[in-house]
């Protein structure tokens, strides 16, 4: 019988995944939310914001079906046609989001205040720069395109339609590390700001880490959290901490300016031989 043996690393940090709207552009996740508000519109269902953002991070296609049934949203779908939504109608959505996305996605394209000082910490560590998104080859065309102009170059995208299933499936995680060259899963911490970003990381055996204040979960403009009262600032800073906890997330930030001191943290563990 052969003695078990597990390597143990002890190394640093080589890369970071983030996701893209709400954690890398699109402060607060506007792009896509109202074009799953007008798709479920267009065929006579009102859906609240809430509704449309819950899903987040999701392959869009899959983002729709979990939609159509929530309880509230799958008994007006009900009254409306007399039956459940089916399959053929979320392809039909779908095929609708497409082109509203393309059309408005490069309007919500501005990077994250935070971001260009966060590349700079992450190129001077020698760590590479993977991502995920729910978005298409189409879309992420767009963004990539715009988000290279502020100066934002991935050097890894991988979009969910480049792998069997999107999150919370780890597949987009895994393409990324093979793109990157990266090993062990444990050497790579995964940013994003859903609930489906963090069990993406989670699922890959990463560092998983939740962003708040830019976040979905958040969903205001960056003016927005300028004016709002502090008190209810911190009350919901607050709940998405504990929803991103409650999650899995093995970190939790406010900003992407606290991302040196996330990779000193986790190094510090990764040289006492543990892991995520």
């Amino acid at each position: 019988m052969k003695n078990h043996f597990e390597k143990i690393y002890t190394g640093k940090l080589k890369a970071v995944i983030f996701d893209w709207a709400g954690t890398t552009v699109d402060y607060g996740c506007f792009a896509p939310t109202g074009v799953f508000i007008e798709v479920f519109r267009q065929k006579g269902i009102e859906i609240m914001m809430e509704e449309a953002r819950g899903p987040m991070g999701m392959h869009k296609r899959d983002h729709i079906r979990v939609i159509s049934k929530y309880p509230r949203v799958a008994a007006e779908w009900r009254m409306v046609f007399g039956r459940d939504c089916n399959e053929r109608d979320i392809e039909d959505m779908f095929s609708k989001f497409i082109p509203l996305q393309l059309a408005i996605i490069e309007e919500h394209a501005t990077i994250i205040p935070e971001l260009p000082e966060a590349l700079k910490v992450i190129r001077s560590l020698d760590m590479k720069i993977g991502s995920t998104t729910g978005y298409n080859h189409a879309m992420m065309e767009i963004l990539t395109n715009a988000a290279a102009k502020q100066g934002y170059i991935a050097d890894s995208v991988i979009c969910s339609t480049d792998v069997p299933a999107g999150r919370p499936a780890p597949w987009m995680a895994f393409k990324n590390a093979e793109n990157l060259g990266v090993y062990p899963m444990h050497a790579i911490v995964k940013i994003g700001d859903t609930i489906s970003d963090i069990e993406e990381g989670i699922n890959a055996g990463m560092w998983s880490v939740g962003v708040i204040m830019s976040s979905n979960e958040m969903g205001l403009t960056l003016k927005e959290i300028i004016m709002l009262d502090k008190t209810e600032l911190d009350h919901r800073k607050k709940m998405i901490r504990e929803n991103y906890l409650n999650a899995g997330a093995d970190y939790v930030i406010d900003s992407l300016a606290e991302i040196g001191e996330l990779i000193d943290q986790i190094n510090e563990r990764l040289a006492r031989g543990e892991k995520p």
